[in-house]
């Protein structure tokens, strides 16, 4: 069954209220589907790491099964970006969505057998980084299906609805564990994959405009911005999938008679609901401002954390996180609106403003969108790490705290001096009139 679109203009008002907008919808529903079994797939390792008492694992070592999804999801995410571009987003999200299915088999069949060895779970962990590949995939081609004044809402909703698939898993899988066993935690999701699919390709489009040729796309990793947008990437994606899958290891480290394992999902969820308002703000005051801001108020979140981690008392840690969470949510939606803006408007300054310019623009946009999701992607494997390492070294995450208030800092120097500073009676470098 075909189903690719040959002529599709959303910038054009009238094919937009026509035709576009219903068509556009339906594929951003069914993506963001496809998404979200992605991203519960991908963070199963956050619940499962902290419920492995029966094996004798060191704290470390259940980090390191957390980051591993990280890393290898981040590194994904640079193919899977090609994909819809290459094969078609429609066809792209049914493969996508059918490779889940291994990691979660996997999964369920490995926590059957008290034997079986650590190495063996590290693999069926790098595996799930499956899921974080759909993120690109699913971001770099909705990215087509909007004009440019709505993809901040709308990109920040199906960057939502994937995102909540974190707190999917931390508020499901404890009851299902609960109820069914371990196992259960990779079999639980293989129904739903394969719902998702079959959605994908019953409901989905491919775009013949968003056809472009890797070698096209790979040009952005050549430009300035992509690189200064995947660092403060780092810090809005990067801490909320970290501390995202971070959090119940960590609170059961830390406060082992806790209730963590009832109220882990707020958090991620907490990130996820507020991503659209990020990309909101973003388009009524610009990227830029908002996510200036929202980094500050992430260093005094990080501070608040660690005043909770060291006063003995869950609860205080608890609301703290809620604030980096709310935080990370919101820089998102701001980060990931900038980039469009940024592309886009260097292709307006290069080529002018007709169709083929904004058709040149987003495709850009498109390929930059992948390379910064997955350096951002790193931030969750980085601050896992940073995590292990810290009560390897010392017993307790302090040291971690420390870096990532160091870092949030580094992100309010970078995009001041990027994207908010004024020389004279203008901003610099000449992106003001992007609103990035």
């Amino acid at each position: 069954m075909a189903r690719w679109i040959a002529e599709w203009h959303p910038d054009n008002p009238t094919f937009w209220q026509n035709t576009g907008r219903k068509v556009a919808r339906r594929n951003l529903i069914f993506s963001i589907l496809a998404e979200h079994l992605g991203f519960t797939v991908w963070t199963l390792w956050s619940i499962v790491a902290a419920q492995m008492g029966a094996y004798a694992f060191s704290t470390d070592q259940l980090f390191w099964l957390i980051a591993l999804p990280n890393l290898i999801g981040s590194v994904l995410r640079v193919p899977y970006t090609f994909g819809p571009a290459r094969f078609g987003g429609r066809n792209f999200t049914v493969v996508s969505a059918l490779l889940l299915i291994i990691p979660a088999v996997l999964l369920g069949v490995a926590v059957s057998d008290p034997a079986t060895p650590y190495w063996m779970f590290l693999v069926i962990a790098a595996l799930a980084g499956f899921g974080g590949g759909n993120f690109a995939s699913s971001m770099a081609n909705i990215t087509y299906f909007y004009p440019r004044e709505k993809q901040g809402v709308a990109l920040g909703l199906n960057a939502a609805g994937g995102n909540i698939g974190v707190s999917s898993v931390q508020l499901v899988i404890p009851l299902v564990i609960g109820a069914f066993g371990l196992a259960a935690a990779g079999w639980f999701w293989i129904p739903f994959i394969v719902l998702a699919a079959a959605c994908a390709w019953f409901f989905m489009d491919n775009l013949t405009s968003a056809k472009a040729s890797p070698r096209e796309q790979m040009a952005v990793a050549g430009k300035a911005q992509t690189w200064i947008m995947s660092f403060l990437y780092v810090g809005t994606f990067g801490s909320f999938i970290g501390y995202s899958t971070a959090f119940p290891l960590l609170s059961k480290s830390l406060f082992p008679g806790s209730p963590w394992a009832v109220v882990a999902f707020a958090g991620p969820l907490v990130g996820s609901l507020i991503r659209p308002v990020g990309g909101w703000l973003a388009d009524k005051f610009g990227g830029a401002p908002v996510t200036l801001w929202n980094f500050a108020a992430m260093g005094g979140g990080v501070l608040l954390v660690w005043l909770g981690s060291v006063s003995g008392n869950f609860w205080l840690f608890f609301l703290a996180f809620q604030l980096l969470f709310l935080t990370s949510g919101i820089g998102n939606g701001s980060t990931y609106r900038m980039i469009p803006a940024i592309f886009q408007a260097k292709a307006v300054a290069e080529r002018g403003t007709d169709e083929a310019a904004l058709l040149y623009g987003k495709r850009q946009a498109s390929a930059a969108i992948g390379i910064i999701s997955a350096v951002g992607a790193l931030g969750g494997f980085l601050i896992n790490r940073a995590f292990g390492m810290s009560f390897a070294a010392t017993g307790s995450p302090s040291l971690a705290f420390a870096a990532f208030g160091i870092f949030y800092l580094a992100c309010v120097g970078v995009t001041w001096w990027c994207y908010t500073r004024t020389v004279g009676v203008t901003r610099a470098p000449s992106l003001a009139y992007a609103r990035v």
